[in-house]
């Protein structure tokens, strides 16, 4: 029988951090056993807000070499950029005209971006593409036939609307597109703000230490983990409401270590705040290390754009099947 196709993608707007990691690349190195994996780099995902193009291009050769840095096989998943698959902004304008403005403007990320970008330039100048965002989303995902879609719970209703734009495409026109499942990772799912453990783990915080980057010298790593929010009951126990500093503390070493949070409260009963950071601290420099030497290993290496090369052929392939059904069963392809 033959493996579930699984594709999901990260933007390439700048570096990613612990919480990235942990909450989806981790679990991509996890599934790409079980799974005919596909991952791209968003690139045009990156654009909706503005990005300088030499950032831009900096970003997605850090990424890449991230991606594989982190434990992505080649030999296992497809990894492409997403601006090589030409098919996919076709086919996103071809779902866009099945889907409603109204949908697109109930999209929590869209009214919480929309807001930020007024807060901050003090405009009314709304992006079009940060409206139109997730009928890109819907076009990557079902251009290639995807079953199932690892997401953070702040991007499943993304794939809610996927979903229902394949629906109703398919009742019109016959079974045009597979309808996806999302994968949402219960533990580690969302990595909170080491400063404010009442907000996702983010590089965008003005507060360098409330996040910790892939990339980040390992001492200052130590230090984010050490000056980490806590509580003053100096007890460590998982209690999301009453204790969210030292909880997502313990979600951290739960997802490296592979530890239970039971078995992480009987392991740290008689130790203090002090002792359970350091062990954190451990366990993630640890991990980092590793990622940060593959990484500086492959940033200029040749077999990463070989990697890149043979991906976009792979999911070429596919995009072109797809795309050519899609234009003939809406018409636009007269030709028989």
């Amino acid at each position: 029988m033959s493996q579930k196709r699984l594709i999901s993608g990260i933007t390439s707007t700048g570096k990613l951090t612990l919480g990235n990691y942990l909450g989806a690349m981790q679990q991509f190195v996890e599934l790409q056993d079980d799974y005919e994996m596909m991952v791209f780099i968003a690139n045009l995902h990156a654009i909706v807000l503005p990005i300088e193009a030499k950032t831009l291009k900096e970003n997605i050769k850090s990424m890449v070499a991230l991606y594989f840095a982190c434990g992505l096989d080649p030999n296992k998943a497809t990894v492409f950029l997403q601006s090589d698959i030409l098919e996919v902004t076709n086919l996103a304008w071809i779902l866009s005209c099945h889907t409603t403005i109204g949908e697109l403007e109930r999209m929590t990320q869209f009214k919480d971006k929309s807001t930020k970008v007024r807060s901050d330039n003090g405009t009314n100048f709304i992006p079009t593409g940060l409206l139109m965002y997730p009928t890109l989303m819907a076009a990557d995902i079902l251009l290639y036939d995807a079953q199932a879609v690892p997401v953070g719970k702040d991007q499943k209703q993304h794939i809610e609307l996927a979903r229902n734009i394949a629906e109703r495409m398919n009742n019109k026109f016959g079974e045009l597109f597979v309808v996806p499942e999302p994968i949402i990772k219960e533990t580690g799912a969302k990595i909170m703000d080491l400063q404010d453990p009442s907000k996702k783990m983010s590089k965008s915080a003005t507060n360098p230490k409330s996040y910790i980057g892939l990339l980040d010298d390992l001492n200052q790593v130590r230090n984010k983990i050490k000056a980490a929010i806590t509580d003053s009951e100096n007890l460590v126990r998982f209690d999301m409401e009453n204790k969210p500093g030292v909880s997502n503390l313990m979600t951290i070493y739960s997802c490296i270590t592979k530890t239970t949070i039971a078995e992480i409260e009987v392991m740290f009963a008689n130790k203090n705040y002090g002792e359970f950071k350091n062990a954190v601290g451990d366990v993630v420099v640890n991990l980092l290390e590793g990622i940060q030497k593959k990484y500086n290993q492959l940033l200029n290496s040749q077999e990463v754009e070989m990697w890149l090369q043979q991906g976009a052929k792979k999911a070429q392939i596919i995009a072109q099947k797809k795309l050519k059904k899609v234009l003939w069963s809406t018409g636009l392809n007269y030709k028989k």
